[in-house]
């Protein structure tokens, strides 16, 4: 490999790595998963991941074309996310996942949901990490540097996947308290995120409609 596709390669990485930021997502998965058993966490991390990745390569390869068929628009992503995040922030402050009250059935479906939403879409692949595969897309015009820009989502996502894994020891040590205090924390913080994600999103939709009028 040359030396600019090992730069290319790189870059490609970091950015992706950076936009996911695995030990990022990390608390959050905690956080949701702490009532369910170490199996259905590994489930939910592995679902998370994968769901992420068929998202990312969806985008990066037809990304810019849906968008532009659909009218949708990545400060619409933003809008979205911040809402899911407050609605998900907003229950992880008041606790209301709780192991006493969800049989195997509940447990299922909960993992099925939220690995889904909001792990894959918006916390793993956000409109960050979207923007992000549909800008590289457009910026490798040959086999050789699609196959890097893939290579990088998928180590990106295996590392993610990694850590996510792990979070079950970290949640044994911290232990019972720890874990609602860390859950509030978390509640705290990604309605915080949401509000910063949404007026990211509406901000320049407003500006568009103001420069309409």
């Amino acid at each position: 490999m040359s030396q600019d596709l090992v730069t290319t390669a790189l870059l490609y990485f970091t950015s992706f790595f950076a936009i996911i930021n695995p030990l990022g997502v990390m608390p959050v998965f905690m956080t949701m998963t702490a009532d369910i058993s170490e199996k259905q966490r590994r489930r939910t991390a592995f679902k998370a991941v994968v769901t992420a990745f068929i998202i990312l390569l969806l985008f990066a390869f037809g990304g810019q074309l849906l968008f532009d068929i659909m009218g949708i628009s990545v400060n619409g992503f933003r809008v979205v996310g911040g809402v899911i995040f407050f609605i998900m922030g907003y229950d992880l402050l008041q606790a209301r996942i709780s192991k006493i009250k969800m049989d195997e059935a509940m447990v299922r479906k909960y993992v099925d949901d939220i690995s889904i939403t909001p792990l894959a879409v918006p916390i793993i692949a956000g409109p960050g990490a979207i923007t992000n595969s549909i800008v590289l897309m457009e910026d490798s015009p040959d086999l050789t540097l699609k196959l890097i820009l893939l290579g990088s989502i998928v180590i990106t996502l295996f590392i993610t996947w990694i850590v996510l894994l792990s979070s079950g020891k970290l949640l044994a040590l911290i232990g019972e308290t720890g874990n609602k205090i860390m859950m509030k924390l978390m509640g705290l913080i990604m309605m915080v995120i949401a509000v910063e994600f949404f007026f990211a999103g509406i901000k320049p939709i407003m500006i568009d409609i103001l420069r309409a009028v």
